[in-house]
């Protein structure tokens, strides 16, 4: 049975949802974002044979962490501030706390995460393409991605260079951006949010297709060949998994079932298979080797969804700072 030390902490997020009962529970995930609600729904459909002491402690460890840290009755953006910085360090703290603080208020912007990407993009493919591009720097990189891909073919290269020269986002924009989403800007001082940028755009272009990131990154070397290569430097590929750590490789082959694993090898070089084996049992590896050897043909496009999916992974296992992921030389998240 699982020891509270076998618990990372979105199961220990999830086991807590469970302890305090439906109501409650309900109440909690409605404040959270869809991914959030998302990680923390397969931890709690997985969670089983948790024993009460389990319970117990996770619950302790909880309200110790929480007595002398509530935000209630102080300055909430202060708090998130520390919080987030404490937690990811300056420099990577800096972009995700502007966009946290920017959707705060942004209730278009949130209804927009609960929606399709295809009725997202029909919503807003008619816009200017800087208010696009702004909408599509606030939304998570997996669903840019996705509504980049619905998007006109020659609208993605603009797209993705708008993106990349974002540096902030001014009062009147927000208020033209807030009157197309059809809401109401709570607050009257509001000043400049750092969003979009290099980090932005590769993070974007990571998540689609490859048959669109290719055809978006053809084009942007023939319209701005520094900007691409900017891009390019950022960019996270299935292969540059290689270069993580021994901790961070296990830390994610938890998180990955076999079958996608499997199907994602089949188009990684030698060196990323090496890492792979290495970091599993040698009863393991052996296996996955023979797997490999012995599966039938696959199609390009279901090894690259497969590898997708994987990068979806690691990115969220970063994102939670579980692992490091770099990609270029330089720290991505």
């Amino acid at each position: 049975m699982p020891q509270i030390d076998d618990l990372n902490g979105t199961d220990r997020a999830g086991l807590l949802l469970l302890a305090v009962g439906q109501k409650h529970a309900a109440a909690v995930l409605k404040h959270l974002e869809p991914k959030e609600v998302q990680m923390l729904g397969m931890a709690m459909a997985t969670l089983e044979n948790i024993r009460g002491e389990v319970v117990e402690q996770v619950v302790e460890v909880f309200l110790e962490h929480i007595r002398d840290q509530t935000a209630l009755g102080l300055n909430s953006d202060e708090y998130i501030r520390n919080v987030l910085t404490e937690a990811l360090g300056e420099d990577r703290a800096g972009a995700v706390i502007d966009r946290i603080l920017l959707s705060r208020h942004s209730r278009g912007i949130e209804q927009l995460k609960w929606m399709e990407p295809r009725a997202i993009a029909e919503l807003i493919r008619l816009e200017h393409p800087q208010i696009i591009a702004i909408i599509l720097s606030m939304l998570d990189p997996p669903l840019s991605a996705a509504v980049l891909g619905y998007l006109p073919e020659n609208m993605r290269p603009d797209l993705v260079m708008r993106i990349a020269s974002l540096e902030s986002v001014q009062p009147d924009a927000l208020r033209e951006l807030d009157a197309i989403m059809e809401r109401q800007l709570s607050g009257k001082n509001v000043k400049s949010s750092t969003i979009g940028g290099i980090d932005r755009a590769a993070e974007i272009l990571n998540m689609v297709e490859s048959s669109v990131e290719a055809q978006v990154m053809d084009q942007l070397e023939e319209k701005a060949p520094d900007l691409a290569i900017q891009i390019q430097d950022k960019m996270f590929v299935f292969d540059d998994l290689a270069k993580l750590d021994d901790r961070s490789i296990q830390t994610l082959l938890r998180e990955v079932s076999t079958d996608t694993l499997l199907l994602a090898l089949r188009g990684a070089d030698e060196a990323l298979k090496e890492k792979i084996f290495a970091n599993m049992s040698r009863r393991a590896a052996e296996m996955l080797r023979d797997d490999l050897e012995a599966s039938p043909p696959a199609k390009l496009s279901e090894v690259e969804a497969a590898q997708k999916e994987i990068l979806q992974i690691a990115r969220r296992l970063a994102d939670a700072g579980e692992i490091a992921l770099g990609g270029g030389g330089d720290e991505l998240i």
